[in-house]
């Protein structure tokens, strides 16, 4: 039995989808079926349950808000509620697999960051996440018997998930924007790599199905873009005709501080499509 946590989220319904097909026993949780910030809820139903399987989608992702309203929230979700998932895992004897993301490192490397690069987040956002990469690591070294895969990954695209509060990705709001505005201004830095949720789920299940050692694991589409390359060749797939302009970072203030070079370097696994492929099926997914 594998437990699938988030979901109802962009990632998490494509998890359910994709395990489900190959035939797993598959139990899909979100929060209106356990707080996982609860650790008492949490070691209570997963020891009820006893996964073999626990892979987490659940995630505080909202970059901004997190600087200027959540801080204790998204430490809760991102940081402390892994040390409860990982107790768990090992009270049932559970793999576990968790998601992470590019922010945890400080963006000044443009060749980008290998699974041994140091972090150093910026963010309130990535030092949550980074914290639970911690919580991760540290648990583990106490509980020698867990077995873990911890997936870095950015910038996913993919339908949009169930329930209040869900956030639509940088490709559906682009071509929301691009059907009702002739002309967008789009930043051209912060360069990192677009992830399709399809293929992530997929390696993952590889990735657990291949026995692989423990330990972290980066996991994008080939290539890296801005978001002004980005929204351009979502355009242009679209056959969309918006007039975009290039603009610098300083001009479109945000609360939460961005890395300006981000791209996860894959060592360990076949590499993806390249992002524009995996868009371009998106697209055409989304006419049918």
């Amino acid at each position: 039995m594998i437990l699938i946590l988030g979901a109802q989220g962009m990632l998490g319904q494509v998890l359910v989808n994709e395990f489900s097909h190959a035939k797993y026993e598959v139990v899909g949780w979100d929060r209106a079926d356990l707080d996982i910030t609860d650790r008492e809820k949490v070691l209570e139903k997963i020891g009820i349950l006893k996964p073999k399987i626990i892979i987490n989608a659940a995630a505080y992702n909202n970059i901004d808000k997190a600087e200027t309203e959540d801080g204790d929230l998204v430490f809760k979700i991102n940081s402390d509620a892994i040390g409860y998932l990982v107790e768990a895992s090992s009270q049932v004897g559970a793999l576990f697999a968790h998601y992470s993301t590019d922010y945890v490192f400080r963006g000044d490397q443009k060749d980008g960051y290998a699974e041994d690069a140091t972090p150093d987040p910026q963010s309130v956002y990535a030092k949550s996440k980074f914290e639970g990469e911690n919580r991760l690591l540290s648990l583990r070294a106490a509980r020698s018997n867990l077995k873990f895969y911890l997936i870095r990954t950015s910038r996913l695209f993919g339908s949009a998930g169930m329930g209040e509060g869900v956030k639509k990705s940088f490709v559906d709001v682009m071509l929301k924007l691009g059907s009702e505005k002739d002309s967008l201004d789009l930043v051209d830095e912060e360069v990192s790599s677009p992830t399709y949720v399809v293929d992530l789920a997929r390696v993952t299940r590889e990735l657990i199905e291949s026995g692989a050692p423990v330990g972290i694991y980066h996991c994008t589409n080939s290539g890296a873009c801005s978001w002004y390359e980005w929204a351009r060749e979502i355009f242009k797939l679209a056959d969309l005709p918006v007039k975009l302009n290039s603009i610098s970072a300083d001009k479109f203030p945000r609360p939460a501080k961005r890395p300006k070079f981000s791209k996860l370097l894959n060592t360990k696994l076949p590499p993806l499509r390249s992002w524009q492929e995996a868009l371009a099926e998106y697209l055409t997914a989304k006419k049918k």
